[in-house]
């Protein structure tokens, strides 16, 4: 009876140990790590197909177990302990074989895993080193200014700093692929790999740290530049008050002491031409590393500063020369003055003399022979002017000669009064003398003109009466033609006349201009004899026609015609002009045709008396009339936009020529007050300088209105016109603009002024502020070019950047909170999507505060003290910057994690949105069925609560109605 349990249990003992056996001897094979990933990969799933094998394994085990428990219970006593331990030895091969399998498994897959975190790490490293290579691998771009270049150093200090946070990345790369390589020992992360990834981040930051040395070279040079320019055009600044100081009337010096102050400033060119030299071979490094516009204006600058100083030194030889030939001529200069007043009083008595003759216009109503008086006399006051002219020459170049010495300013008054009294008179009577000609050179030509006027009518005439077969047209031009005549026998009179002017037109107009008139006017009387003739056969003919012609449809053709031609000739008026004078030509064509549509209708209503009696007619009159009416108020509508188009375009042209010489006034003044700063000295020209920059903001007002008035004269102008008025506006535009500037730059100097006119200090030296530098300097007469300032604050600074220090700890401080804000927002915790929306709305608050950032710096960019040695400011500008960076890449890392986050969500959503109607609609077409009662229980009684019956058990009764 034992036999069979003891073959059992053997049988069940070998199968396991032999399942054991060939899962040990799989698991050795697999047992190792070495090698590519793909291998790797292999054995990790095959060692996962092992692990997948332990319930058989356990069911091998547990066979063993049952024969064991069967041989036990039928065995000798003798043989349990031998049967217990081979059980012991089973079992404990089991738990060898299953812990060998789970550790050989774990262990392979931890280095699986380990590799992948270091693919992705190092994926990211070479993302960051592809886009820093990219970066780096432009040349440097050259810039416009030393504020660009600052700006373009920041940005390589920002990618430099960038490049050394990656440091620590890279050392833990590489003490990853360190280890990884000890464990697996792929060529991927040996030590030749490691070797070659140091090498490569090695080479970019010697990149980024040579442009970053490269552009720090760079902008020190320039803003060397720029400090040595600043100085020198202090230096010349200072030269050009001297020089000046020296000219004019302004200088209270005498000739002597002037030239020695002349001959020191001779002393100081040289050491500025030399120190010119300098800056421009310091401008060519400079011009080297800057783009093409502001090379232009680095050398245009250099140019400029040449030219001021090669003008100074033209002035320093002319008014060296002056002063020494006036030295040399002050002993000639009593014969000189003698003979001035000679000279002097002989003109005044000509002036006189002439003055009493009298010199008054002539009037509008003169006659001819007055116009003639008046010429001859304007003529004869000429003459003795001319001859005067000589000597007026003689007393200006002596006035010339004499104007250095200021001991003879009433005598040069004087000669200045006589002259000035010269040339009003002399520009007086040759005014009147050419408004006298003109004058009677217009009534010469008027009779011309009318006579032209008047062969144009009778010509006219002529061609419209040649046939005229119906009463109302002989009506109509016969009394035209009779006044033609009239007109022609008036102007035969005034030909005549001129024809026996000849000497006086020869005198008058000269020679030639008299014997063309003469020719005009024979060839006009030639010709108007014609034309009379012609008119007074016409008459006569027109006379002997009129009783003939009483016939309907002749007299109303042409009104019809006419009617139809006026109308086209208003359809064409239709269009938009260009200019004001195409709209008033418009207007005067339009007007013509109202002159014309009121004569048709008086026609019609003449020719109406041909109509009575025949309704046929009638009828026909009656339109035309009705046509004529209407085309009449169509044309007074036209008439009245055009003239509203006309007013309009007049007082735009108007408005913008009054602009355009306000502006013009306006900017030669603050010109001439930028230009010369001795208009400062007088407070008048400064009250009247307040008063003029007091009515720009009133004409700032006007500007806008005549946009608004040149808008809609643009709607009403041709595209053409529309584009001249748009010029117009753009140029008064410019106009303004510079206007505003010029404003803004006086504005500056007032203040510069003021500051200036408050120092009691005069014992110390002068400090110069303007424009060119940003700071106060002193000028040492034996150093050309001026130094800087040590020791001493001036007030005007000091009170200008005192709240400095107080704005730069604001900024720190709200910089500080902003940075601990930021640093908590990406420390927290985005398990869910919730945490990820309110993540984004605390960035979003962050960087809707950036342009509250962004003021508090420029702010305090502009009360910097000029100047500042520290580096304080452009730590805090590259915080600042950094800053922004940090919170830019924390906004993209979070719209990388809602696209994780989003794309399953999204799909659950759409499936919901998709499902939740079917659903519903479901739900209602089941709720329907159950409120529909059966087809075949048409007579039951339980329909009468159908909906009670759709939820409760009830009973059913299917007969006829109880009732």
């Amino acid at each position: 009876m034992t036999q069979q349990p003891q073959e059992d249990f053997d049988r069940s003992v070998e199968d396991a140990q032999a399942w054991m056996k060939a899962v040990q001897e799989q698991l050795q094979v697999n047992d190792n790590t070495k090698g590519p990933r793909a291998a790797l990969e292999a054995r990790l799933r095959e060692t996962e197909k092992i692990c997948q094998l332990e319930p058989e394994g356990c069911i091998k085990v547990e066979l063993v177990l049952r024969a064991a428990e069967a041989l036990l219970a039928t065995c000798q006593e003798g043989q349990k302990p031998e049967i217990l331990a081979r059980l012991r030895d089973i079992k404990s091969q089991w738990e060898e074989t299953v812990t060998y399998m789970t550790h050989c498994h774990s262990r392979i897959e931890w280095v699986w895993l380990h590799w992948s975190e270091y693919l992705l790490a190092q994926d990211e490293f070479y993302r960051w080193f592809q886009k820093m290579v990219v970066t780096l691998e432009p040349p440097v771009e050259l810039q416009l200014g030393l504020k660009e270049k600052q700006w373009q150093l920041s940005h390589a200090q920002v990618l430099l700093h960038n490049v050394d946070n990656q440091a620590v990345l890279l050392d833990r790369l590489l003490e990853e692929a360190g280890s990884l390589f000890s464990r697996i020992g792929d060529p991927s992360v040996d030590e030749e790999a490691q070797k070659r990834m140091k090498a490569e981040y090695d080479a970019v930051k010697a990149r980024a740290q040579h442009r970053v040395e490269l552009l720090a070279q760079v902008a020190q040079d320039h803003e060397q530049y720029r400090e040595d320019v600043s100085e020198f055009q202090l230096w010349l600044k200072a030269l050009v008050e001297k020089v000046h100081g020296c000219l004019g009337r302004n200088c209270k010096l005498a000739t002597e002491p002037r030239l020695s102050v002349l001959q020191d400033i001779a002393k100081d060119f040289p050491r500025g031409e030399e120190s010119l030299n300098r800056l421009e071979e310091q401008a060519v490094g400079v011009i080297r590393n800057t783009s093409p516009l502001g090379a232009e204006r680095i050398s245009g600058e250099l140019e400029e500063m040449r030219m001021v100083l090669e003008k100074l030194r033209v002035l320093w030889k002319e008014e060296e020369g002056r002063l020494q030939g006036l030295l040399q001529s002050k002993g000639a200069c009593e014969q000189q003055i003698q003979q001035l007043e000679v000279e002097l009083g002989e003109l005044k008595k000509v002036l006189q003399r002439l003055a009493q003759q009298g010199l008054e216009p002539t009037v509008k109503t003169a006659t001819e022979d007055e116009l003639v008086a008046h010429w001859r006399l304007f003529s004869g006051t000429r003459a003795a002017l001319a001859s005067e002219e000589p000597r007026v020459d003689r007393l200006q170049t002596q006035l010339k000669e004499l104007v250095i010495f200021p001991d003879l300013q009433s005598l040069s008054d004087s000669v200045v009064a006589a002259i000035q009294e010269y040339q009003s008179m002399k520009g007086k009577n040759a005014r009147l003398h050419n408004a006298t000609r003109t004058e009677l050179w217009q009534r010469s030509q008027r009779s011309l003109n009318d006579l032209q006027l008047w062969k144009a009518l009778a010509q006219r005439l002529l061609d419209i009466t040649t046939s005229l077969p119906d009463l109302a047209s002989i009506h109509t031009f016969l009394p035209q033609i009779e006044a033609a005549l009239t007109e022609s026998s008036r102007l035969k009179e005034q030909l005549s006349m001129l024809q026996l002017k000849t000497d006086l037109l020869g005198s008058i107009f000269g020679q030639e201009r008299a014997a063309t008139l003469l020719e005009q006017v024979t060839g006009s009387v030639r010709d108007r004899d014609l034309l009379h003739n012609s008119l007074l056969q016409r008459k006569s003919k027109l006379q002997s026609l009129l009783v003939q012609h009483k016939d309907f449809g002749v007299a109303f053709d042409p009104l019809h015609r006419k009617l139809l031609d006026l109308q086209a000739r208003i359809q064409a008026e239709k269009g938009l002009q260009r200019d004001l004078p195409g709209k008033q030509v418009q207007l005067l064509r339009l007007q013509g045709l109202q002159e014309e549509g009121l004569d048709l209708g008086t026609q019609i209503e003449a020719v109406r008396s041909l109509a009575q009696g025949n309704s046929k007619y009638q009828h026909k009159v009656d339109q035309i009339s009705s046509d004529q009416q209407a085309l009449q108020r169509s044309l007074e509508d036209l008439v009245d936009r055009c003239q509203q188009n006309v007013r309009e375009h007049c007082t735009f042209s108007h408005r913008l020529l009054e602009l355009q010489l306000w502006i013009t006034m306006a900017t030669q003044t603050l010109e001439s007050h930028q230009g010369d700063m001795r208009l400062w000295d007088a407070e008048s020209q400064e009250a009247g300088l307040e008063r003029l920059l007091s009515e720009i903001p009133e004409k700032e007002v006007q500007l806008s209105l005549l946009q608004a008035l040149g808008q809609l004269v643009m709607k009403k102008s041709s595209p053409e016109g529309a584009a001249v008025v748009q010029e117009e506006l753009r140029k008064l535009m410019e106009s303004w603009q510079a206007l505003r500037l010029l404003e803004e730059s006086m504005l500056s100097l007032m203040r510069n002024e003021q500051l200036q006119r408050t120092e009691v200090d005069t014992g110390k030296k002068q400090v110069f502020t303007n424009n060119i530098p940003k700071a106060g300097f002193l000028i040492n007469p034996q150093d050309p070019i001026p130094r800087r300032r040590h020791g001493v604050n001036p007030p005007e600074e000091h009170d200008l950047h005192e709240d400095h220090p107080q704005l730069l700890r604001e900024f720190e401080q709200w910089l500080q909170a902003e940075n601990s804000k930021l640093l908590r927002i990406t420390t927290m915790r985005t398990a869910t999507a919730k945490d990820l929306r309110t993540r984004e709305l605390k960035l979003q608050e962050l960087e809707a505060r950036i342009p509250e950032g962004q003021i508090l710096f420029e702010n305090l960019l502009r009360h910097r003290p000029a100047r500042d040695p520290s580096n304080e400011l452009e730590d805090l500008r590259y915080r600042w910057m950094l800053y922004k960076s940090k919170l830019k890449g924390s906004g993209d890392l979070l719209s990388r994690q809602q696209k994780r986050w989003r794309s399953p969500c999204s799909l659950l959503q759409k499936a919901c949105r998709v499902a939740l109607p079917l659903q519903l609609l479901l739900l209602l077409f089941l709720l329907l069925l159950f409120l529909l009662p059966a087809g075949e229980e048409e007579r039951s009684c339980a329909l009468a609560n159908n909906f009670a019956r759709s939820f409760a058990l009830m009973l059913r009764y299917n007969g006829p109605p109880p009732t």
